[in-house]
């Protein structure tokens, strides 16, 4: 690989970081604003709506995608912004929030499924093994075996939010037609919010929110802090810079390796729960977030896999190159 290959990829790698612990904190800031008295549908729309207002500069900079790509700023606003949300939320309400994150997680090796079965690309064995020890680490984080609760829909939504990551980590790689420009990430992004934040309007109705709570304080472990702080976190942080990231990530390594990578989200999302909130970790989600730093990097190390006749897919800096257009990225 040149040496331009190692800087992009390297770069790839410090955004998909980047975008695990910007997503990976929303839930800390999240939290307290639930337990001051505001519903979770309620957090999920204050934090796209108010991404989208930030990110609206942007989408008047780019509105030609609207003619351009109008079913990929459709998809990604439908998909990777409010399905994901909507379906994870649903789930919990019925499932265990462990069981429900391991489902949602098992989007990387459904990336993969996408990539091998449906484009008929090759992927490599270090891509796969990697999912399967992020996935089998991520089983340990979560503790799925502590309130394993059978409800079928509850299951299925979270499944829904699998496909819905899905289609964040596939979408993010879409670029140009055969020959033409690539469409513009951040144009993609802030139309992806603004649709997003249309459909959950429809599904948070949030003219019933208590809007009063925004203007008082949430209890972080103990301290108070303000409640407008945490939305602004969640909003700037875990919103815009993490679909922002995410999606460049995506398109300097690939779907499948980038995918990979996010699992880290449901470990620095402990970790600063445990921090920030007082969640101590137990032995096994200690070393279930090792084994999923472990299937991380065999994942982004592993070399392209090799095919005669078709495009590969893999995790360079190529696909960066090819597309300039995650997320975001939820």
């Amino acid at each position: 690989m040149s040496s331009q290959g190692h800087r992009g990829r390297g770069v790839g790698l410090g955004l998909a970081l980047g975008s695990a612990v910007a997503f990976g904190g929303s839930g800390v800031a999240a939290k307290p604003l639930i337990e001051a008295g505001l519903d979770p549908l309620h957090v999920v729309w204050l934090r796209v709506a108010g991404a989208a207002l930030v990110m609206l500069p942007l989408a008047v900079r780019h509105r030609r995608l609207v003619r351009e790509r109008p079913l990929l700023l459709a998809g990604f606003g439908l998909l990777a912004v409010a399905g994901v949300q909507a379906c994870y939320f649903a789930s919990i309400s019925r499932i265990p929030v462990g069981v429900a994150l391991l489902v949602e997680y098992l989007a990387p090796a459904l990336v993969l499924g996408w990539v091998r079965f449906v484009q008929r690309r090759p992927v490599t064995r270090a891509a796969a093994l990697g999912v399967v020890l992020a996935v089998g680490g991520l089983a340990c984080v979560v503790e799925v075996w502590a309130g394993l609760g059978f409800d079928a829909l509850g299951l299925l939504l979270a499944l829904g939010a699998a496909c819905c990551q899905v289609g964040y980590f596939v979408l993010s790689d879409q670029g140009g037609d055969a020959g033409g420009a690539a469409p513009a990430p951040l144009g993609v992004i802030a139309y992806g919010l603004l649709v997003g934040a249309l459909v959950l309007t429809v599904v948070a109705r949030p003219w019933g929110m208590d809007w009063s709570v925004l203007g008082g304080g949430a209890d972080l472990d103990g301290t108070s802090v303000a409640a407008a702080l945490l939305l602004g976190w969640i909003v700037l942080v875990a919103t815009v810079a993490a679909y922002a990231t995410g999606v460049l990530a995506v398109r300097r390594l690939s779907p499948q390796v980038a995918g990979v990578v996010a699992c880290l989200e449901a470990v620095i999302a402990t970790v600063l729960a445990w921090v920030l909130l007082g969640e101590h970790l137990s032995a096994p989600q200690i070393i279930g977030g090792a084994v999923v730093l472990c299937g991380a990097f065999i994942a982004q190390t592993s070399a392209p896999a090799k095919a005669p006749q078709a495009p590969v897919a893999r995790g360079t800096a190529d696909t960066g190159s090819a597309l300039s257009e995650r997320g975001s990225a939820l």
